[in-house]
């Protein structure tokens, strides 16, 4: 008991409390594997929560996208990670992907594929699985609302247009822009893609609504069908 005492947050040295420094200096002045520690709450009984998470950093080569793309599964081969030191990890992964896209929704009006490519990276971007979104928008091109129409597999989605149009009709959207990701980084159109597109295009038109783009994300790159010429 003594020796995973020793280990406690309130044990520690005072340069490995996170919390502390928190206090004394505020949130930014933390590293990464600092910030993790905080999530963690506790290491072991060998090792420290800084040092766990430092250890959980080198396994996703000390890159935060990459830990991004760990599903809790590959944090609990990790000893000293457990069911809820995993979720929690995984839970401000989730947070700060989503922060990154809220703020750029209320801040950019959508001018381009590269603006939508902004607004989903933080979403889409280093996920192990397809989900294909919905993007909003007014007769200014300011967002409305972001939905998620479907999440699949490694290989894709199942996508009813009549879910789309529903959910651009009720938020009373003039123009709506459809986005997916390729999780295995390929960020070229499938058929199923093209055929998809062409559909929702058609239905959009019926109830006077403009699909503007469908973007497919792919790690740090994307493909538009607008840009293409594909959509016009």
């Amino acid at each position: 008991m003594n020796e995973y005492r020793s280990h406690a947050l309130k044990n520690w040295a005072v340069e490995e409390r996170p919390r502390e420094k928190v206090m004394a200096r505020g949130v930014r002045h933390l590293t990464d594997a600092e910030l993790l520690a905080i999530l963690l709450g506790s290491g072991t009984r060998n090792i420290t929560a800084v040092e766990l998470a430092r250890l959980i950093l080198r396994r996703a080569g000390d890159d935060l996208n990459q830990l991004g793309r760990h599903r809790v599964e590959d944090l609990l081969k990790i000893k000293g990670v457990g069911p809820a030191k995993a979720i929690s990890v995984l839970a401000a992964m989730e947070l700060g992907r989503r922060r990154a896209g809220l703020h750029q929704a209320e801040k950019i009006p959508v001018k381009s594929s590269e603006t939508v490519f902004n607004l989903f990276h933080p979403l889409l971007g280093d996920l192990d699985h397809e989900e294909f979104w919905l993007l909003m928008l007014n007769r200014a091109n300011r967002v409305l609302g972001r939905f998620k129409v479907s999440q699949g597999g490694l290989s894709g989605t199942v996508i009813d247009t009549r879910i789309i149009l529903k959910k651009a009709l009720d938020n009373l959207a003039s123009s709506i822009i459809v986005c997916h990701n390729h999780p295995s980084g390929n960020k070229q159109p499938s058929d199923a893609d093209i055929k998809i597109t062409e559909k929702l295009k058609k239905a959009a038109e019926m109830v006077e609504i403009k699909l503007l783009d469908h973007v497919i994300i792919a790690d740090k790159s994307y493909f538009s069908f607008a840009d293409e010429g594909i959509i016009y």
